[in-house]
């Protein structure tokens, strides 16, 4: 049987959804592994004496900042689309994995200690993916720009 515009119109639609939700997850499994590692540097740092005990509380938010940023960032290189919604995903399964890893490990985990400052850092290393990939395309776009300029004053004295 012959398809259909539309129905090969949401074929096209379903296959793309799935590969953007497959490079989130993807995305989100390199912001954990980089969070766990930066985390694991930072008890490190507090076991050896070089920081105190009351800064882990700032550099746990830092971490997540940098853990969604990178994974932002990867899950980005490889969908080409969006940076916002895909940054903002990362971010948002970054802490979901982080909150449910917390309640498995300790059972007392929960949103109301720290966990709103752990989402909002979480989602301002996402919505930061989409800074960064912006200015990138903006310089890509401005050096296109300079040589059309030249291509098209080229002989004009401009």
């Amino acid at each position: 049987m012959a398809q259909t515009r539309r129905e090969k119109k949401s074929e096209e639609t379903g296959a793309l959804w799935l590969a953007v939700m497959r490079e989130m997850l993807r995305g989100s499994g390199v912001a954990v592994a980089v969070t766990l590692l930066a985390l694991l540097a930072c008890a490190l740092l507090v076991s050896n004496g070089t920081i105190g005990e009351e800064m882990m509380d700032r550099a746990v938010l830092a971490v997540c900042v940098l853990g969604s940023l990178t994974g932002g960032l990867t899950a980005v290189r490889r969908i080409r689309r969006s940076p916002l919604p895909v940054g903002l995903g990362v971010g948002g399964c970054l802490f979901l994995l982080l909150l449910s890893a917390g309640c498995l490990l300790s059972g007392s985990a929960s949103v109301s200690n720290d966990g709103a400052l752990i989402l909002l850092s979480c989602c301002c290393g996402g919505e930061n993916v989409e800074t960064i990939s912006r200015s990138h395309r903006c310089r890509t776009y401005s050096k296109r720009g300079k040589n059309f300029q030249r291509y098209l004053f080229a002989g004009y004295g401009v």
